[in-house]
């Protein structure tokens, strides 16, 4: 179940599509859904990247938790059913919080860019890992995706560019990330 169901491949950047936000108010480019072609109601798990340009509240998904990481931008604060407040400030550094929670952002500084998980709580347990030094990792069997935050990386099938992503079909394997490269690697693991 936590493992896509083809072979190791590469999703370019840009092959992916840009879709509506289930708001209706913003754009996001979705990298994989888990099952394939799942509908946003329905999905195991998701990743995806947004481009928020305003200060349009995020989209509900109860029953989801989510993670999310500043790849490009100043960022914005967000405020997480109007009490708790949250900087998504600082780049490539992870932050979890539940999909039913209202979530309203005030931008710091222009338009930026995040990277999205969605995990089906009831089903799932997922994160991301950052890596950010160069030299080669391994990966454990978890890891479904690895994403290319910033600059090369290389991996079994072909090498990664800045926004693309390797869907790892063959459980344990490895990735090596070039100097000024940053990693995204999404764990997946169903629950009992």
């Amino acid at each position: 179940m936590s493992k896509p169901s083809d072979d190791s491949s590469i999703i370019r950047r840009s092959d992916c599509l840009s879709v509506p936000w289930k708001n209706g108010m913003g754009t996001t480019q979705e990298i994989a859904v888990q099952p394939s072609g799942s509908h946003t109601d329905h999905f195991l798990w998701r990743v995806s990247v947004a481009e928020v340009s305003s200060a349009a509240p995020f989209s509900s998904f109860p029953g989801i938790d989510r993670h999310i990481v500043l790849l490009e931008g100043a960022g914005f604060i967000m405020t997480l059913d109007d009490d708790r407040k949250h900087a998504l400030d600082t780049p490539f550094v992870p932050f979890a919080f539940a999909g039913e929670s209202a979530v309203a952002v005030t931008l710091v500084d222009g338009a930026t860019r995040d990277f999205n998980l969605m995990v089906r709580r009831a089903e799932a347990w997922g994160d991301v890992v950052v890596m950010a030094e160069p030299g080669t990792y391994r990966l454990e069997p978890d890891v479904v995706l690895v994403y290319a935050a910033r600059a090369e990386i290389d991996t079994a099938v072909g090498v990664l560019h800045a926004g693309d992503t390797w869907r790892n079909g063959s459980g344990r394997s490895q990735v090596t990330l070039r100097d000024g490269a940053v990693a995204l690697a999404i764990r997946i693991r169903p629950k009992a």
